[in-house]
């Protein structure tokens, strides 16, 4: 068995929970992204990261921000907009004393506005990586 420092940039495809044929869109992709990352989650989904002219529902999206780059609640409501039932926004801000960096109060703030829950984070490289999800109603039926 490979250890993970082996396999590479495999690992963050593999860690951010990314599986074979998954629809992800990248939004705020710029020279600044982590193409490690990008490669990983690419070669997990076996297929290429969909740009932002993408018309269908996603699986994922991947959102790219960093301070300065607008108003977090309404792109993350543009954001969460895209997904199809079950699917989720991996928004990667900058890590803490990076350019860009987004405090973490900020982020789960403008969730609950934009119509989402943050649900965990984990180390993307230079990145933080926040999961954010739709909550689901209560079941209807009692």
């Amino acid at each position: 068995m490979t250890s993970a420092a082996g396999r590479g940039v495999s690992d963050y495809g593999d860690r951010l929970e990314f599986t074979r044929g998954q629809l992800v869109l990248e939004i705020g992709e710029d020279d600044d992204v982590d193409d490690d990352v990008r490669s990983s989650i690419e070669q997990v989904i076996g297929r290429t990261l969909l740009d932002e002219d993408h018309e269908g529902e996603v699986d994922v999206v991947l959102f790219w921000f960093r301070l300065g780059d607008g108003d977090l609640a309404d792109l993350l409501m543009d954001a969460l907009g895209r997904l199809a039932d079950g699917g989720r926004v991996l928004l990667l801000t900058p890590n803490p004393g990076k350019p860009g960096h987004v405090d973490t109060d900020e982020i789960v703030g403008a969730a609950p506005s934009a119509g989402g829950l943050a649900a965990g984070t984990i180390a993307a490289g230079a990145w933080t990586a926040t999961r954010l999800v739709r909550p689901t109603a209560p079941d209807a039926r009692g």
